[in-house]
């Protein structure tokens, strides 16, 4: 079972920058993270972009949707930050693609010794194998349909709705 997974940017994926004290993108760490995971599923990659899912624009979301359409891949994982996970999910849901989709992000980069990013990739990965045609958010161990979901930004989680 081929999987793609398609790079956007978010959390998962940001860097401490010595420089200036902020976080930003210098590169992707999913490869490293499917390494350490040991990984033995049939994974490519593609960057769409690496960005804060807070400055996403609908021409992003269109971008992603794009991408997802032409893979020849059926079971498609994104990386994408926790913001606006479920607006760009929902984009997908409406093109109605006749694939597997998966959205999963972090709340704590995984360049952080605390981060919750490599268990979330693998959890996503694993969901997105059993996952039925659709679009999902798989965040900390739990899989969301993408229109039953929200982020609670008091608690920092995600919840069913």
């Amino acid at each position: 079972m081929a999987i793609k997974i398609l790079l956007t940017g978010g959390t998962i994926d940001k860097h401490y920058n010595e420089s200036n004290g902020e976080l930003d993108f210098k590169e992707s760490y999913v490869s490293e993270m499917l390494t350490l995971g040991r990984n033995k599923t049939d994974i490519s990659i593609e960057q769409v972009m690496l960005k804060d899912s807070l400055q996403m624009s609908d021409d992003d979301r269109q971008t992603t949707l794009k991408a997802c359409k032409k893979s020849n891949e059926d079971k498609i994982l994104i990386t994408h930050g926790t913001d606006t996970m479920v607006q760009t999910a929902q984009t997908l849901a409406e093109a109605k693609l006749n694939k597997s989709i998966v959205l999963v992000g972090a709340m704590v980069p995984f360049v952080f010794k605390h981060s919750d990013a490599l268990f979330n990739l693998g959890f996503a990965l694993g969901a997105l194998q059993t996952c039925s045609s659709g679009v999902y958010i798989a965040m900390n161990g739990v899989v969301f349909d993408w229109d039953k979901v929200l982020k609670n930004l008091k608690l920092g989680q995600f919840e069913s709705i």
